[in-house]
Parts: structure tokens; C-alpha cells; sequence
């Protein structure tokens, strides 16, 4: 039978009574989709092909010498627990509707894929999420990509490796349009976070069991059906059984002086004194720098970050409805929109993230997130969340505003904020928050399956 996706309960994928059509899933599908793969160091390249065969010798050169399966992956993950035994790197592929034209597929081809902002691509959806100009845009995103390619690991040396590699066997009809290098960034408690100072990668839907078992589940469940982030491989020997999921690339780049100087102006406005002047960054995020909830607790720390925690009952009080993580996970409603989310930071800075330095010591650019996610849809996934929740200023109330964060748009109307936590009274109205994230390019891929990449 084939694999039901909308089955509720999540994948153990390890039992011993797995079928033989979730082998088959897991053995086609590429890594880093169900479960996140460590890429605390990342190269990006995005790659334009010339030559239809050429370019399908190339994906099937990579996809057969270094690309690992999910199952391969999660074996890995089970036995660096058991065993301290380090894994393989990652490498991952997506494919542009450019690129499937250009391997060969026609235009009635393409839309056997049905999501209809795959078949746009990124440059022809700028007024539906309200992105900049394309000719604003970074050089590499103005071009037509055909492909990127992900490669990822714990330590740089193999991933310097497998990018030489994997550059040297390009053929010379294709071209290598631009690069980008992550990098991850973590606090001194050990946590990731992004270039504002935050923990980042909360609240990530979960498809397998063993994690989803390790999460208490009181108020918030993050089992998630394998519906939200799969479809079937409509390329692949058998699409019953081959999987893939949408992928969408977003270059961010984060103006970390911009931001800094708002968390002290809004501060100063709302008249926070003390330890208190905290909340007023985590009214903008939703989360304290630590993960703390603004929702859960009105300062930071007192014991374990929870994730069991919704925003029911509290009417904008503790956390502003325009708050980053209320904007993008509402919790209450919304499930089937959720991304598995697996960006990583860029650039380098010398000062610490996670201190309390002035902001004119911050970088002003030059730094930010790779945003990724994959998605079963990109249209009723990323789309809605950029259009519907983080670009709308009356998100579930009137005059809520944008996301402080990611959203993007003219932000006309005024906005208030709760003075004291958990208590009713607000601020007089004030102009939202200054736009601080800039996006300056991607595009939208699809990650096929290895069954597809390997039949090439």
C-alpha cells in the first residue's frame, strides 16, 4: 500500500514492522526534510545548466557518490546517540522550474507539479508577499537558477571538501551563478540562535516518533502528518512511493544596529526600567533571548525553555498579536500551515550576539539568515504565512500591525503594547517598528527524490 501522508500518528520509522513502501519513502527521500541535519557549516551553490545531458550527468554524479538517503540519516542519528559514531555529511538538491526545462521536461510537464508558485517561480510572486524589486535583488537571485545544491556538516573541513568535489564535476556547459556560506551561532548555553541575539528553531513541526516522544505535549502537540511536508515525486519511477518536498530560499539580510536601537527606543517609550527593559525585544520576537515564551513568564530564565505553551487567553497582555513567533505559529489554529524549517546564519562578526553592547557596536549589514523550509505547498505554506499572518496588519485584530520581524509592506497604521505583563493596560498608539530585515533574493526548488536524481 502506498504511504499514507495523512496519517495523524507520527513515523517510527525505525520499527520492525515498517512496510516495505516506508522503506522505500525513506530510501528515496533526501535527508534534512523529516529531520533537521546538523549544517553548523553550510555551502551553498547555485548552479545554471546549458546542456540537458550534461546537467543530468552532473545531478546523477552527485545523487549516486554523495548523497545519503533519510533512513541513511536517521541510522546516523541513532547510533551518534548510542554510540558516539559521527556521521556522513549532508548534501542536498532542489531543482527551479528553469531547471526542470532546462534538463529536458516540458512546459506540460511542469505541471504535473501542482503547486502553482513552483510553476511561477520566486520573480514572478514579488507582489503576492510584497518582496522587493527583483532588480534589487542580489546578482546571483536576478539570474535564473536551475539548481542548488546544499552542503552541510558539524566541521568545515568536509564540507570545503565535498565543494571542491562536487565543483570539479560540473561539465564546462554549466556555470556556478553565485555561493553562499552559513554558519551556525549559538550562546553561551549551547543554543542556536540568529544575529538579533535570539534562540531561533523553536517550535518546528515534528514527523517522527522518537523526537515528537520527547516533547512534552500538555498544551501543544508538534506531531505533525508526513502530509505537511511531502508530495509525491511526480518525476520519479513511482510517485506512490517516491517522495519530495517543496523548498523555498530566502537571503535575509538582518540590520542588527537598526534593531538593537528599536529594542531601546520602544524601552524607553513604554518607560521599562531594569531587567524589565528585556520585554521589550521580546515583545517584537514573542521569546525572551533565551526561548523563554513571553507568553509562559514576563522575564527570562527560572529553569528549562518549555515549547509546551499556547497563546490561549491571553488577549495581547503578555505577548502583542504581532509578535514574531504569534505572527508565524498562532498555535491555536493554523497547524496545516507550519514549515519544517531548516535555515541557517551568515556572515561573520566579531562582537557577541548575545550580550548587551550598545548598538552602535552592531553590524549594520553584511549579516542575516539563509532562510529554508520545505514545504508540501508553497502557496497555502510560506505564501499564506509571508502574505496572510506576517505581512497583515490586522492579524487576527484590527490594527495589530506587520510582523516586526519579517514582514514587509508599508507599516501605516499605529500599534500598542501592553505596559506591564499579563496586565490590560496598554500604551497610547505609536508608529510600528522600522523595517530591519531585507530580503535580497531566492528562489523556490523542489528536492526530488533519489529515486528520480539516481534514474537520471
Amino acid at each position: 500500500m502506498p504511504v499514507d501522508l495523512n496519517n495523524a500518528r507520527p513515523l517510527a520509522w525505525d520499527s520492525a514492522t515498517l512496510d516495505a513502501d516506508t522503506k522505500a519513502m525513506l530510501d528515496n527521500l533526501q535527508p534534512n526534510i523529516l529531520r533537521a541535519h546538523v549544517r553548523e557549516h553550510l555551502s551553498v551553490l547555485f548552479v545554471r545548466f546549458n546542456d540537458a545531458a550534461e546537467g543530468k550527468a552532473f545531478l546523477r554524479h552527485v545523487a549516486t557518490t554523495h548523497m545519503k538517503s533519510a533512513r541513511k540519516h536517521l541510522e546516523e542519528v541513532r547510533d551518534f546517540a548510542t554510540r558516539g559514531r559521527r556521521g556522513t555529511p549532508y548534501v542536498g538538491i532542489g531543482i527551479s522550474k528553469a531547471g526542470y526545462r532546462d534538463l529536458g521536461h516540458t512546459v506540460q510537464d511542469v505541471r504535473k507539479f501542482g503547486d502553482q508558485v513552483f510553476r511561477d517561480g520566486m520573480k514572478q510572486r514579488v507582489a503576492e508577499v510584497d518582496d522587493p524589486p527583483v532588480d534589487q535583488w542580489d546578482r546571483t537571485y536576478q539570474r535564473e537558477i536551475h539548481a542548488v545544491v546544499l552542503i552541510g556538516d558539524d566541521r568545515p573541513e568536509p564540507v570545503a571538501k565535498l565543494r571542491q568535489e562536487i565543483r570539479a564535476a560540473l561539465p564546462a556547459s554549466a556555470r556556478v551563478l553565485g555561493e553562499e556560506t552559513g554558519q551556525g551561532m549559538r550562546n553561551p548555553a549551547g543554543d542556536g540562535i540568529e544575529h538579533f541575539g535570539y534562540v531561533d528553531g523553536r517550535s518546528q513541526p515534528l514527523f517522527l516518533k522518537d523526537e515528537v516522544d520527547r516533547e512534552p505535549k500538555k498544551r501543544w502537540d508538534p506531531a505533525f502528518p508526513l502530509s505537511n511536508v511531502l508530495v509525491p515525486d511526480p518525476f520519479a519511477p513511482d510517485p506512490r512511493r517516491h517522495h519530495g518536498s517543496y523548498l523555498v530560499f530566502r537571503k535575509l539580510e538582518q540590520n542588527v544596529r537598526a534593531f538593537k536601537e528599536i529594542e531601546q527606543h520602544l524601552a524607553d517609550a513604554l518607560g521599562l526600567k531594569g531587567a524589565d527593559r528585556d520585554r521589550a525585544g521580546a515583545m517584537l520576537i514573542g521569546r525572551f533571548k533565551d526561548g523563554t515564551p513571553l507568553t509562559s513568564k514576563g522575564k527570562a530564565g527560572g529553569g528549562p525553555v518549555s515549547n509546551d505553551f499556547t497563546f490561549d487567553g491571553d488577549e495581547g497582555g503578555k505577548c502583542p498579536f504581532s509578535g514574531h513567533v504569534r505572527k508565524t505559529n498562532p498555535r491555536s489554529f493554523g497547524r496545516e500551515v507550519l514549515m519544517a524549517r531548516r535555515g541557517q546564519t551568515y556572515g561573520r562578526r566579531t562582537d557577541h550576539p548575545w550580550d548587551d553592547a550598545p548598538p552602535e557596536t552592531r553590524p549594520s549589514g553584511e549579516v542575516g539568515l539563509l532562510f529554508m523550509a520545505f514545504n508540501a505547498s508553497l502557496e497555502n505554506q510560506f505564501e499564506f504565512t509571508q502574505r496572510t499572518w506576517a505581512n497583515n496588519e490586522d492579524f487576527q485584530n484590527p490594527a495589530t500591525g506587520h510582523d516586526p520581524v519579517i514582514g514587509q509592506g508599508r507599516r501605516e497604521i499605529k500599534v500598542t503594547f501592553p505596559k506591564v505583563w499579563g496586565k490590560p493596560e496598554l500604551s497610547p498608539p505609536q508608529a510600528q517598528v522600522a523595517q530591519t530585515i531585507t530580503m535580497r533574493g531566492g528562489e523556490y526548488f523542489f528536492a526530488p527524490s533519489l529515486a528520480y536524481l539516481r534514474g537520471l
